[in-house]
């Protein structure tokens, strides 16, 4: 298969490694001018994953959508601008998208199939490839389980045969929306886990498992998905790659960010964090980890007194 992966970052160059390691054509699509592009064409290296010379650099957009599928792993905000990109090509031909990505659209709300489905003016197929793992585990043949899920359920079956290997055990997504809501989220509680690593209270990250899946659940649930999605691969079970690792961008900015270090690297939970503070006011849902969390980073609320207030809250029934 021709996969064309735009996005040279850390996640963009790993998944185009990995996919040129089972087989396919792999081309990588960036600006010229962009840090990561300038370090493949120089080096072809990023410091974190050297790539193969079988794998081809591209700066031509209108080329490089030509493949059979098209990975997009850039920042989920900038998702939509991408799509007009493309649809400025006067491209009619139906392309297959695969989002290699995990948020929400801020002002709309929307899943990011959801974005690409509204945006494009071509006919196009969407899949979404979630779930655990980081560059350097995988690049050290560090093996994982992870989910691709679409609404289209032939897509969904070929990808997945097409990209398993002894490297990452695919799983059939059965919730499209509880999958990327979940996977979503999952960055926002990774934020939380670092702010507690930053007071020096790890010890609660149990407990911040449990309760951050819990309302998470509840949301999706809310939103028409299949609540037990939040107990899958696409959330929980991405809990150790985002909640402990020392990888996790999202848990790196939230120890810095109470420490008060600044952080250079993109944390996509900062950014899901007031979606989701929009899609509770939408669906009457309460979500005190992801609250506070929004009210840390975009009001500068104090984060221990914060987390006391998450304490000082009525008790109820655990699973409610």
């Amino acid at each position: 298969m021709k996969i064309t992966v735009i996005g040279a970052g850390r996640w963009g160059s790993c998944i185009a490694w990995y996919l040129d390691r089972t087989g396919h054509e792999v081309t990588i699509y960036g600006p010229k001018d962009t840090p990561d592009m300038i370090a493949f064409t120089n080096t072809r290296t990023n410091g974190l994953i050297t790539i193969p010379d079988s794998i081809s650099l591209s700066y031509d957009l209108a080329e490089a959508i030509e493949a059979d599928c098209v990975v997009i792993s850039i920042g989920s905000q900038g998702l939509r601008s991408l799509i007009d990109e493309i649809n400025a090509l006067g491209t009619e031909k139906e392309r297959t998208f695969i989002l290699c990505m995990k948020g929400i659209e801020i002002e709309t709300g929307m899943r990011l199939t959801q974005v690409v489905n509204e945006q494009s003016k071509f006919p196009c197929k969407v899949a979404v490839w979630i779930g655990p793992g980081h560059v350097q585990e995988f690049y050290r043949g560090i093996p994982n389980c992870m989910v691709i899920d679409s609404a289209d359920s032939e897509l969904k079956a070929r990808l997945v045969d097409e990209f398993t290997s002894d490297l990452i055990r695919f799983y059939y997504g059965e919730d499209l929306l509880g999958n990327e809501v979940g996977a979503a989220a999952k960055n926002v509680i990774g934020i939380a886990a670092g702010m507690l690593d930053g007071m020096g209270l790890s010890s609660l990250k149990g407990a911040l498992m449990s309760r951050g899946t819990r309302e998470v659940s509840r949301l999706i649930k809310a939103m028409g998905g299949n609540e037990l999605s939040a107990y899958g691969l696409c959330h929980l079970g991405d809990y150790e790659a985002t909640v402990f690792s020392q990888f996790s961008h999202n848990r790196m900015f939230g120890e810095l960010y109470v420490k008060g270090e600044g952080y250079d690297k993109l944390a996509e939970g900062y950014y899901t964090a007031a979606a989701i503070r929009n899609l509770c006011a939408k669906y009457d849902v309460d979500m005190p980890i992801c609250d506070v969390v929004y009210r840390v980073l975009y009001e500068n609320a104090d984060v221990r007194t914060s987390l006391n207030d998450l304490f000082k809250r009525p008790i109820k029934k655990e699973l409610r």
